[in-house]
């Protein structure tokens, strides 16, 4: 039987989570439970010195917002935490110390000011410095010193670091699930540290090691991880350790121009590139994006379903994802899609839902007392005109509040010698009406409009201006129907003495 699907999603703490950690975190949650699996959250903070406070929770709550809560990790704990890397530093140092029993790794002793100099050796005659194969024995390490020497700097309390010892002249298979079959050559790899000085391991062993113990199945995670691969795949192969299956994501690249999607773009082009506001950094949530709009665009950026269908509920794109048909290439992010997303998700919006929106984002006095039904009935008429909440007021405010003032365009062109008389003999027909419903009363102009022999152009653009303030808004009958007789023939007065 095979083994339970098990993915993680495993950011560092050292600030917000981009949108390209929230579609890596989404990747993996939709194959994971596409595959009857689980989604771990490992916090990666060994290297303390770039902690940013408050950066976990922020990931926590981003994912949650997002509605692609995590199994196990931080606050969820399962039989295999902790899930934070610094609350588990006391696992790492034996199993660097299995590989330096093994042959696999060594002591190097190197001091910063010593790999420097060699560094600036290397530049001054146009080579690149790689410590590995063909300089190593060179080096002050376990490997070149004998082995009471190296017992006895250790034993001083000598500063050192364990190196992998990278085999030469190997040619290493290794399988991505996206990209296929990679060969590498050890030759052109470098004996990377495995555990530093301060006593805490580097990023490679530590998720070597972690993804081992939680029983991960499946590394899904993203292209700038490429590189790293066969290292971890000579780790897994010293350690004698079934190595999961890996997949490496397309990057998500610029609206516009070549390279990675940055937090600059969005500054520059008024787009976010966070799920949620970081200090001075306004989010998606924030901006008015509904989560479902988010992951939406998110899943479509780099995957294709194979078919034309762009809109999917969280639950279809479960059943729909694979690796398969996840792109090799970078996708280049649109921010015009991702409001179109977010139109369609705010017109499926129920209108109650939408209602309570906007009341919660508006101050009291602009809504003028109305009782939430007459809201949700303004949000009916106008909300297929929005991308966002946000935009309902500037679409609706002349159902809450007699307009201050009209158009000076639309006044120029609607506003003819004979438009006061024509609207004083509306005046009169409507203070002698009763029924305002919407039907009705466009019964009772339209009857008076033919009856006077005039064209509807001679009416109806006056009529909207004087009672809308502009040539906006929907079906005009339904705006009179709304604000009612008393505040309509106000309005019309209103025009009459200002215009």
């Amino acid at each position: 039987m095979a083994p339970k699907t098990r993915v993680r999603f495993a950011p560092s703490p050292t600030g917000p989570l981009h949108i390209g950690g929230v579609r890596t975190a989404l990747f993996n949650y939709l194959f994971t439970k596409k595959n009857g699996g689980d989604f771990i959250l490992r916090i990666e903070d060994t290297d303390q010195n770039r902690y940013v406070d408050g950066a976990e929770q922020y990931i926590i709550d981003s994912l949650n917002w997002c509605g692609i809560p995590f199994d196990e990790g931080p606050g969820k704990e399962g039989k295999f935490g902790p899930y934070r890397q610094s609350e588990r530093k006391s696992l790492y140092r034996q199993y660097a110390e299995r590989l330096i029993e093994k042959g696999k790794a060594y002591y190097a002793f190197d001091t910063p000011e010593k790999l420097d100099y060699h560094r600036k050796d290397h530049e001054s005659k146009g080579k690149t410095f790689i410590y590995n194969w063909h300089n190593r024995l060179k080096l002050d390490n376990s490997l070149s010193l004998m082995p009471e020497e190296v017992q006895k700097r250790i034993n001083s309390g000598e500063e050192y670091v364990i190196r992998f010892l990278t085999p030469p002249d190997v040619k290493l298979s290794l399988n991505d699930s996206i990209r296929g079959e990679i060969e590498i050559d050890t030759n052109t790899l470098d004996d990377k540290v495995l555990f530093k000085s301060d006593g805490m391991p580097t990023y490679h062993l530590a998720n070597i090691v972690d993804d081992h113990l939680m029983e991960i199945t499946h590394v899904i995670r993203g292209e700038e991880w490429l590189p790293s691969l066969a290292l971890h795949q000579q780790l897994y192969d010293a350690f004698e350790w079934q190595a999961p299956q890996f997949a490496h994501l397309p990057l998500i690249m610029k609206p516009v121009g070549k390279g990675k999607l940055s937090k600059r773009d969005g500054e520059k082009m008024g787009f976010p590139v966070f799920p949620l506001t970081w200090h001075e950094s306004e989010g998606y949530k924030e901006a008015g994006y509904f989560p479902e709009a988010v992951v939406n665009f998110l899943a479509l950026l780099g995957w294709n379903p194979g078919t034309e269908q762009e809109l999917f509920s969280l639950e279809e794109l479960v059943q729909s994802f694979s690796l398969e048909r996840v792109n090799k290439s970078g996708a280049r992010f649109d921010p015009d899609k991702t409001k179109w997303y977010n139109q369609h998700y705010l017109q499926e919006t129920d209108n109650g839902d939408l209602a309570r929106l906007f009341i919660e984002g508006i101050e009291d006095e602009k809504l003028n007392g109305k009782s939430k039904e007459y809201v949700e009935k303004v949000v009916s008429l106008i909300k297929e005109r929005a991308t966002f909440v946000s935009d309902f007021w500037n679409l609706s405010d002349y159902f809450f509040q007699t307009p201050e003032g009209y158009n000076e365009k639309a006044v120029k062109k609607q506003w003819k010698d004979d438009t006061p008389k024509i609207l004083r003999e509306l005046l009169s027909l409507y203070q002698n009406t009763d029924d305002f419903n919407s039907e009705a009363i466009e019964s009772t102009t339209k009857d008076w409009i033919a009856s006077q022999e005039l064209s509807f152009g001679k009416v109806m653009p006056p009529l909207r201006l004087v009672i809308v303030g502009d040539m906006k808004g929907p079906h005009l009958f339904d705006i009179i129907s709304m604000i009612g007789k008393e505040e309509s023939i106000k309005r019309i007065k209103k025009a009459l003495d200002t215009l």
